[in-house]
């Protein structure tokens, strides 16, 4: 297979190629329908006097335009989804080299007291949810960043499968995205499953017979009056009854009128999405069962949707003045189109969570799958249920330059914990959040920045980044115990991967060092695995007594008066320290 820029290049050649035929093709179309337009003005000019031809033209040239006017909005459709395509593939062309800051930040999603996602940089500006993501529904962003903060570790490998198929599929991918960032509605689709969950019909079920058996009367009626059978009285009176049968019903008529119109849209453009994952055969476990929730036994459920569309539109007529009177006082129109609404919202209603559920599962696994489709040399973790965690080599964090990262090794076992020491800036918090986001993208199926990964799942837990809360009147420290005892409290219940970033920093050395060692000892007792960054040696001593707690550090060294790192992962007690060379060097102290 091509290398992904590679891939996008082509696809870009190919679509602005199409592109250039579509609008060609729409400049022909206008210039027809005006064409068209002038030749009938000129022949009803030529046909004036004669009824029948001026009729005849009118009803010839209607016909023309309605078809004309429906192939230029298929035009205008394609040349729309054309765009996308080709934005979509100059995207992923400024993702490869780095430049994704003008993407979704994710901002929306972003929890303080989440187990890990503040810590590291699961959302906002420069993060990865910004650099994965390419989702084009609203509901599909939910779920991508549900997927994200869900700390889920089961079904790995059926996630993986997943994902490895779709990121075989990467025309497919874009197909969906297009279809799917073609949407524009005004009520989300939750509100509309909500909304369909809860409705209450007012039509009576008289209303399944009575609009066909006044139509035929109405016909009856018509047919009398121009055979001089019937007064025009009498189908004035008529049209009055039925216009008095709808308005014993008009408050709740213009009620469900008014809640779906903005649905309306939605279900006409949900529709080719479901139609493209109908048409397609998946081979993953997971994404063969994301497709049957929107399989239906009788029906597609593609033309179920386009039905619900078509009775949504012919209720819109009634917007119309002159059909609205007519329709309702002869056909009962609104009345049959309400009682049609309903019965497809009792027969469906219930279905639709699962349908839309179903389609921002795609559109978010699109991202994952695209996600996998960029990297290619990044690897699927192998899951073990042995003595080791996490036996990760050349593991790099997937947001750094390719090119300047340094790739580390690192193996821990179960209920292991490092100690790591390190100077300032040596590369120990940066380590913390290649782990961390090692196992939330191992325990999501996604391949990680390695060359290979031996992973046994569980869950993660970090505090790196506590902060004090003028708005609550709590301090660092506070904040900081309330975080610790939050961890306490959750590897009661489960297996954990622990990540903290220097403990205690609240308070003073001795205390820290004293409540710092407790802490530790206390993670120890709880059969959970982890890392602990620190700038206090003396935790460093834990290892002595525990043999569960082992020593790493990042070592930095001063050359020609120059800081240098090595930015490597090395067993030991860091020695150097450089804040006193970093004040001096700044010309902060003497």
């Amino acid at each position: 297979m091509d290398s992904p820029s590679a891939f996008f290049n082509t696809q870009i050649t190919s679509f602005e190629a199409q592109m250039d035929q579509v609008k060609k093709q729409l400049s022909r179309s206008s210039m027809l329908r005006l064409a068209i337009f002038l030749i009938a003005v000129f022949g009803l000019y030529l046909a004036l006097g004669n009824t029948k031809w001026v009729l005849g033209i009118i009803f010839i040239t209607l016909i023309i335009f309605l078809f004309l006017v429906s192939r230029h909005s298929d035009l205008q459709y394609r040349r729309d989804k054309l765009l996308i395509l080709i934005k979509i593939n100059k995207t992923e062309i400024e993702v490869l080299n780095r430049n994704f800051h003008q993407l979704p930040e994710g901002n929306e999603y972003k929890d303080p007291l989440h187990f890990f996602s503040q810590d590291i940089d699961l959302f906002g500006k420069g993060s990865f949810y910004q650099y994965l993501n390419r989702t084009a529904l609203s509901h599909g962003s939910e779920t991508l960043a549900s997927l994200f903060t869900g700390n889920c570790k089961e079904n790995i490998v059926q996630k993986q499968e997943a994902i490895k198929e779709l990121a075989k599929m990467p025309a497919w991918r874009q197909d969906f995205s297009a279809l799917a960032g073609l949407i524009k509605t005004d009520v989300s689709t939750p509100e509309i499953a909500r909304w369909a969950q809860k409705y209450t019909p007012f039509v009576p079920k008289t209303m399944k017979w009575l609009p066909t058996v006044f139509s035929i009367l109405s016909l009856g009626f018509l047919i009398g009056y121009f055979m001089d059978a019937l007064p025009g009285s009498a189908v004035i009176i008529w049209l009055l009854i039925g216009l008095g049968i709808s308005g014993l019903y008009l408050k709740w008529i213009n009620k469900l009128s008014s809640e779906t119109d903005g649905i309306r849209n939605t279900f006409r453009q949900y529709q080719k999405l479901i139609f493209q994952i109908e048409q397609t055969q998946f081979s993953s476990d997971l994404l063969t069962l994301c497709k049957h929730q929107i399989l239906h036994k009788e029906k597609k459920i593609s033309t179920v949707v386009k039905e619900f569309s078509k009775i949504l539109d012919a209720l819109d007529q009634r917007n119309n003045m002159i059909f609205g009177v007519l329709g309702n006082g002869f056909l009962l129109w609104d009345l049959r189109q309400c009682f049609r609404l309903e019965r497809w919202i009792h027969t469906y209603g219930n279905d639709l969570e699962q349908w839309f559920n179903a389609i921002a599962f795609f559109d978010a696994y699109n991202s994952l799958g695209n996600f996998a489709f960029n990297h290619p040399h990044y690897s699927f973790p192998t899951l073990t249920d042995g003595d080791t965690v996490l036996k990760s080599t050349q593991a790099g964090h997937p947001l750094l330059d390719p090119k300047k990262s340094i790739l580390n090794d690192i193996q821990i076992d179960k209920e292991q914990f490092f100690i790591i020491t390190g100077a300032n800036m040596a590369g120990k918090s940066t380590f913390l959040r290649t782990v961390s986001l090692q196992i939330v993208m191992a325990n999501m199926g996604l391949p990680v920045c390695a060359y290979e990964v031996a992973y046994s799942p569980i869950k993660l837990i970090t505090s790196m980044r506590t902060t004090d809360s003028l708005t609550d009147d709590e301090s660092y420290f506070f904040s900081e115990l309330k975080r610790l005892k939050f961890i306490v409290d959750e590897i009661q219940n489960d297996c954990y991967f622990i990540v903290l970033d220097e403990i205690l920093k609240g308070t003073n050395s001795t205390d820290k060092a004293i409540g710092s060692r407790k802490f530790v000892e206390k993670l120890i007792g709880s059969k959970s695995t982890g890392l602990i960054a620190t700038h206090d040696l003396s935790l460093c001593e834990v290892a002595k007594a525990l043999p569960e707690v082992k020593n790493y550090y990042f070592d930095a060294e001063i050359v020609d008066n120059e800081l240098h790192f090595d930015y490597s992962f090395k067993k030991g007690i860091c020695q150097n320290m450089n804040a006193s060379f970093l004040l001096k060097k700044m010309g902060i102290v003497e």
